[in-house]
């Protein structure tokens, strides 16, 4: 890979150099990734989620390189990110993802690559085009870019309104293989991106997920359709993907109520512009009296807290995606009318809640999952002019994502986590320096938190 990470540092002036540059550039037969292994599958069986130990079972790997086929381009990664798809991919729950490569695998014969012994992992990624495949022309080699998650096939009717209702639709780096924690990433042509050219290769990595899954789930049509003057509770708020909702609702207008669970994470959420915090922590809220009972009672002190901070309003959309230990809690507070729009459930999958409060008052439970490709590429675009900045707060080396999982896993990080992939050291890949300067606070404020 020495000859390809000098090729993306020596940064060739000129699209049509860097092109023919690139494009001369032999391809390595191997490359390192990071790889869960499919004979380590029950390695946890009998343990608590909570004691599963990601370092265990994420392993630095050299693998082939895989072949390139239609409609696809091999990246040069130089950085990527973690985000929790990674953490359930490593202590194989709620089911091992070789399952998910083993389905894959048998729809079509170039799908059979991803049905391997190893899954290289990882749903980010920001680096330089290597190689594409025939059919591919918007990109080429050269090119710097980033990637979104969403991997589609397109050959049946469903998903040509939305990409994210495709039958054959996946997440790249978590239900296929071939993903971005690694030196080589295969994608298809149409999850790529330009990179924000003011940001480094680990700034660029960080939101891709994250930041797309926010603005489907908060600001798109397909999502809660947020508006000025919403309301929107916003679970986690500091965190990975509530960072970014929290950036949009103020950008969009809307007024957030910020749920966080540390002093920290508050003043987190304060620097970014945020003024109705609480700290559910400090102010220990129970949502469940025991692990099979919910506790209403606690819901209804968590909606008077909320009216308190909002001058007596409800919310409009409740961004979900503990899941579900706070769900009850996200049905109940939401106003009459209201959406509870939902993305994932991190502290667990079986949610429980009064219907009554969802029949009776007429509110909505929108199931929201990444991103289409339009979308993503919106998201992007508000990173790329500055309008959303990163929430990078620690960096990793490849060889210690494990450690860069365990921490997403525990729940000890803020924003995103990056890992360097190629890139040699941080701080790398910036081409406006102008446009830096000018956001460089926001773009830090994560920073070492």
């Amino acid at each position: 890979m020495k000859h390809v990470l000098e090729a993306i540092l020596a940064q060739t002036a000129g699209a049509e150099a860097r092109k023919a540059e690139f494009s001369c550039l032999s391809v390595p037969d191997a490359y390192r990734g990071v790889v869960v292994r499919k004979d380590e599958a029950a390695m946890f069986e009998g343990q608590e989620s909570r004691d599963k130990d990601p370092r265990k079972s994420l392993h630095l790997d050299e693998v082939p390189t895989p072949e390139l086929g239609p409609g696809e381009a091999l990246v040069a990664v130089m950085a990527s990110s973690v985000n929790y798809n990674t953490v359930w991919t490593s202590i194989f729950e709620p089911l091992s993802t070789f399952g998910f490569l083993e389905r894959y695998g048998r729809t079509s014969p170039l799908a059979k690559r991803h049905d391997l012994p190893y899954h290289v992992v990882g749903s980010d990624l920001a680096g330089v085009v290597l190689r594409t495949g025939p059919g591919v022309h918007a990109w080429s080699p050269g090119d710097e870019v980033v990637a979104h998650c969403l991997s589609v096939e397109l050959e049946r009717p469903e998903g040509h309104n939305d990409t994210m209702l495709d039958s054959e639709q996946r997440i790249w780096g978590f239900e296929t293989n071939f993903g971005g924690l690694a030196e080589l990433a295969l994608v298809k042509a149409n999850q790529l991106m330009p990179k924000p050219n003011h940001l480094t290769w680990e700034e660029a990595a960080a939101p891709g997920l994250v930041n797309s899954t926010a603005y489907r789930q908060l600001v798109s049509r397909n999502g809660a359709g947020m508006k000025q003057g919403d309301v929107v509770l916003i679970w986690g708020a500091s965190g990975g993907l509530g960072s970014y909702a929290t950036q949009m609702a103020l950008r969009g207008g809307a007024i957030p109520v910020c749920v966080v669970s540390s002093p920290a994470k508050a003043e987190i959420c304060r620097s970014l512009g945020a003024e109705l915090i609480i700290d559910r922590a400090a102010e220990d809220y129970r949502f469940w009296a025991d692990e099979q009972t919910p506790n209403p009672r606690e819901w209804q002190r968590f909606g008077k807290r909320i009216r308190s901070l909002t001058g007596g309003e409800d919310p409009d959309i409740v961004f979900e995606h503990p899941g579900r230990e706070t769900f009850g809690a996200s049905v109940y507070v939401a106003r009459r009318g209201g959406t509870i729009v939902t993305c994932a459930s991190t502290s667990g999958f079986q949610h429980s809640y009064d219907n009554r409060y969802l029949w009776m008052h007429l509110k909505r439970i929108i199931g929201t999952h990444f991103a289409n490709y339009r979308e993503a590429w919106e998201a992007n675009r508000l990173l790329a002019r500055g309008l959303i900045h990163p929430t990078l707060s620690r960096v990793y080396p490849l060889a210690e994502t494990g450690s860069a999982a365990y921490d997403v896993h525990r729940n000890v990080h803020q924003g995103k986590v990056g890992v360097l992939c190629l890139a040699p050291r941080e701080g790398l890949g910036v081409r406006d320096q102008e446009m830096r300067e000018r956001h460089l606070t926001a773009i830090n404020r994560f920073r070492g938190v």
